[in-house]
């Protein structure tokens, strides 16, 4: 008995030392198509980056970031969580630098207005108590001074614009962070409304850093969008062997908790994107069967 509990207590070291000091730093790629051009369209690549929780020391994850500028996407789509500590915006600057010049789709989640904090890791395994408010304790205005101002960011919290990239005219919209109920949705349609008055576009987009069905439902059914992009759920972050997630951390459904997926919602359907992202929580520093990831979509034209 005292054998078999030994060797229970060795495979469970070996599974937290895997999960806190490889899977956390095993980046990768995931390619998807998606057909939603406009007929005759050229195809064009986008770029989905979540989550970094970008931190003092995490070359390898700069350094990674920095390998996707080979890719030569279009358009770049970031759904938030830029930061994972207070000192961080410099190395956030460094690590998006060689990005500068490529259109640039964002929307803002918690961890760009509040610093990690301790606690248990595996409390993102249980049901989610309220959102306690607490003082923002990021730079935001360096954030923004650093994405919108410096790298010409386009801000999508609660907001809508239209832009060019790929050759293509892209209207998007956004919102703020719905897991902190930052979201302000009827603010983000009257900006749809309001750039499309005497408009014309071939793609609709929507963003959002939390998935929650009070946002991705308008989206579908009253917008219209083409495509939902959304970060958050960290896939999961220690999900089952095959990468099923446990738990998504909002009331999306679980098997959608990570990668390319349809939503439904009045009549209507559209592609939902869930990155997995790139980073975790300073103090929940843990993957397991879900590596951190980028996303790289290829945009191709709808059939005729």
């Amino acid at each position: 008995m005292l054998v078999g509990a030994a060797g229970i207590f060795a495979g469970g070291l070996a599974v937290i030392g895997w999960a806190a000091g490889i899977e956390r730093r095993r980046f990768v790629l995931q390619r998807e198509e998606l057909a939603i051009l406009p007929p005759g369209s050229d195809p064009i690549t986008v770029l989905h980056l979540a989550d970094p929780h970008l931190a003092p020391g995490q070359r390898k994850k700069e350094r990674f970031v920095h390998s996707l500028l080979d890719l030569e996407p279009d358009l770049i789509i970031a759904t938030g969580d830029n930061l994972g500590h207070q000192d961080a915006i410099p190395h956030l600057a460094r690590m998006l630098e060689p990005f500068r010049g490529i259109p640039t789709l964002s929307v803002f989640g918690s961890n760009d207005y509040y610093g990690p904090v301790l606690k248990n890791p595996f409390t993102y395994l249980l049901p989610k108590r309220p959102h306690t408010k607490r003082e923002r304790d990021l730079d935001e205005v360096a954030l923004r001074a650093l994405l919108m101002d410096d790298l010409g960011w386009v801000d999508l919290t609660n907001r809508a614009e239209i832009i060019q990239a790929g050759g293509l005219r892209i209207r998007a919209l956004g919102v703020d962070d719905p897991h902190i109920k930052v979201d302000r949705l009827p603010q983000a349609l009257a900006a749809l409304d309001e750039v499309s008055q005497d408009a014309e576009w071939d793609l609709t987009l929507g963003l959002v850093h939390s998935p929650y069905q009070r946002i991705l439902d308008p989206y579908v059914a009253e917008v219209g969008v083409d495509a939902i992009f959304a970060g958050h759920t960290h896939g999961g972050q220690v999900c089952l062997p095959g990468g099923r997630a446990i738990v998504a951390n909002c009331d999306l459904p679980v098997e959608q908790a990570g990668g390319l997926s349809a939503w439904d919602a009045g009549g209507r359907s559209a592609p939902l994107q869930v990155s997995r992202g790139l980073g975790t929580s300073i103090y929940a520093p843990v993957r397991l069967f879900c590596p951190p990831e980028a996303t790289l979509l290829r945009l191709l034209p709808k059939e005729r």
